[in-house]
C-alpha cells in the first residue's frame, strides 16, 4: 500500500515537472523573437552609423571635431518621421554609445517622443544627433526617462567652423543637439522632448534585467558583433577613452 502511494506521488510530481517545461513550440517562438530583435537592433545600429558618417564627411557642415572629442556619449536617431508623434507620441528610435576606458561602449537603444518635436520637423524624415557633453548629461541618459530642457539642459550645437564662436550657453549645456532634413544639417534646440530607454530592444539584445548603465558604462553586457557597427563608426572620429 505504502509503495503504491509513494509511486503515485512520484508520478504526480513528474507530471507536474514535465508540464512546467516549455514546449518545443515555445522555445522556437522565443528563439524567433530573439533573432528578430537582433536583426532589428543590427539595422538600427547600421542606420545610425551611416547617418553619423554622412554628417561627419560633409565638408564644413559636420559636427566640429573638437566637439566630438569632448563628447562623453553620442546618440543618433535616424529617419524620425512626423507621423510617429501624431499617432501614439512615439516619433523615433535611436542608438547611443558612451566612452569607456576600453573605447566606445556597446550600443544602447532609445525612444524619442513627446514635446513639441512634432512641430519642429516637416513631412520628410529627419535625422537627429545628440552629444552628451558632461557627467550630468550622461547621468540623465542612464535614467529610464528624461526630458530635454527639463531634466537635462540642451542647446543647439555648433556646425563646421563655428566651434570657436560657440556661445557660453551652448558650451555649458549638458546636451548639444542637431537635425538633418533634406540634406541640410544644423544645430537645433530640442526642448521638451522625452527620451526613454527602449526596454524591449535592450532585453532582446542583452537579456532580461539589463540596465543602460551596465551597457554604456560598466561593460557588463557583451554586444553581439552584428550590432557594434555604430560603436565602431564613432571610433573612426574619436578614440579618446573616458577617465577611469
Amino acid at each position: 500500500m505504502k509503495k503504491n502511494i509513494v509511486l503515485s506521488v512520484i508520478v504526480a510530481l513528474s507530471l507536474i515537472s514535465i508540464s512546467s517545461l516549455p514546449s518545443r513550440a515555445d522555445v522556437k517562438d522565443n528563439e524567433k523573437i530573439k533573432d528578430e530583435k537582433l536583426k532589428d537592433a543590427s539595422e538600427q545600429s547600421e542606420k545610425a552609423a551611416r547617418v553619423f558618417s554622412e554628417i561627419m564627411n560633409a565638408p564644413d557642415k559636420a559636427v566640429p571635431g573638437e566637439i566630438v572629442e569632448k563628447a562623453e556619449c553620442i546618440a543618433v536617431f535616424p529617419s524620425v518621421i512626423k507621423a510617429g508623434f501624431i499617432v501614439g507620441g512615439r516619433g523615433g528610435r535611436g542608438v547611443v554609445s558612451c566612452r569607456t576606458p576600453q573605447g566606445w561602449s556597446a550600443p544602447a537603444f532609445l525612444n524619442l517622443g513627446g514635446g513639441s518635436i512634432g512641430l519642429q520637423i516637416g513631412a520628410q524624415a529627419t535625422d537627429f544627433v545628440m552629444l552628451f557633453m558632461n557627467k550630468d548629461g550622461v547621468n540623465s541618459l542612464l535614467s529610464s526617462k528624461f526630458t530635454l530642457g527639463g531634466d537635462a539642459s540642451v542647446a543647439a550645437g555648433p556646425v563646421g567652423r563655428q566651434a570657436g564662436a560657440s556661445t557660453d550657453a551652448a558650451m555649458k549645456a549638458q546636451i548639444l543637439s542637431y537635425s538633418r532634413s533634406r540634406g541640410a544639417f544644423a544645430g537645433l534646440e530640442l526642448k521638451g522632448v522625452a527620451i526613454t530607454i527602449d526596454d524591449s530592444e535592450m532585453k532582446g539584445v542583452y537579456g532580461n534585467e539589463v540596465t543602460a548603465k551596465e551597457v554604456l558604462q560598466e561593460n557588463k553586457r557583451t554586444a553581439p558583433e552584428a550590432i557594434r557597427e555604430f560603436s565602431r563608426t564613432l571610433g573612426k572620429y574619436s578614440t579618446r577613452p573616458t577617465e577611469k
